[in-house]
């Protein structure tokens, strides 16, 4: 069972960042993660078509690097968490949260007894040497449950939420969050600004880090500034073709 640096650097109150993939979705990107500093790679299924199959070739390539692998799965149901749990991440982010119930839940099938209900299901390879029951109990402390606050409903639950064990990140998901909110888009509102200090209060009462994905160096310091300390930077696609498209304006200039 592989050791999770990120969740240690959080609970150690450090700021880790990584980044987001949902387009390359390629055996090289851990590799590339790496050479480039990040700490994880989120690797997304709610929007890509993209299935567990592929992931967990990703996944597996990627062990060969320092990375920690994390996952959004497309919505909070058993099959979801515990397959991807089995495929090797290091964590599961479930998007939208509705509230303490579906948190909850969520929990428990991230976890082995008697912390919860996941059926045993990891390949041989990653048995500790002191048997099953320690497997488990590690694969408990280094496996992680992200909750993205995206929603209205979520967002009144927040605090509740926050104080659950085996909730190990809050994550704001800004642009679902502020189409719950009737402000779509709209980053500089009160409401949104509100909303996140709502959701960092929730997560400082609980002793619990912030995450969020960042398109910009400006934004990402913006931020940190506020108290995130959890920043994925950039979605693959969208880095791709800003690179790309900065080399062709200053070729053609």
């Amino acid at each position: 069972m592989r050791e999770n640096p990120v969740k240690r650097r959080l609970a150690a109150g450090e700021f880790v960042v990584g980044t987001m993939v949902q387009e390359l979705m390629t055996p090289a990107v851990f590799g590339i993660a790496q050479a480039a500093g990040a700490e994880f790679v989120l690797l997304d299924q709610e929007h890509p078509a993209w299935g567990l199959e592929r992931v967990r070739e990703v996944i597996a390539a990627g062990r060969a690097s320092e990375v920690v692998p994390f996952v959004r799965i497309p919505d909070a149901e058993y099959h979801f968490v515990a397959r991807t749990l089995d495929a090797g991440a290091l964590g599961v982010m479930i998007p939208s949260c509705s509230g303490v119930a579906e948190a909850q839940a969520v929990v428990s099938w991230a976890k082995y007894p008697p912390l919860g209900m996941r059926g045993f299901g990891l390949p041989r390879c990653e048995l500790e040497p002191e048997g099953v029951g320690a497997t488990l109990a590690k694969a408990n402390e280094e496996q992680m449950v992200i909750v993205q606050i995206e929603t209205l409903a979520g967002l009144e639950e927040v605090e509740a939420i926050a104080q659950l064990d085996g909730i190990d990140l809050l994550w704001i998901g800004h642009f679902d969050l502020t189409a719950s909110l009737g402000i779509p888009g709209d980053f500089e509102s009160p409401g949104f600004e509100a909303a996140v200090e709502r959701v960092l209060a929730a997560g400082a009462a609980a002793g619990k880090p912030v995450g969020l994905m960042v398109a910009s160096v400006e934004d990402g310091r913006r931020f940190l500034e506020l108290g995130f300390r959890c920043l994925a930077y950039g979605i693959d696609a969208w880095l791709y073709e800003d690179a790309l498209r900065a080399g062709i304006v200053a070729l053609r200039g």
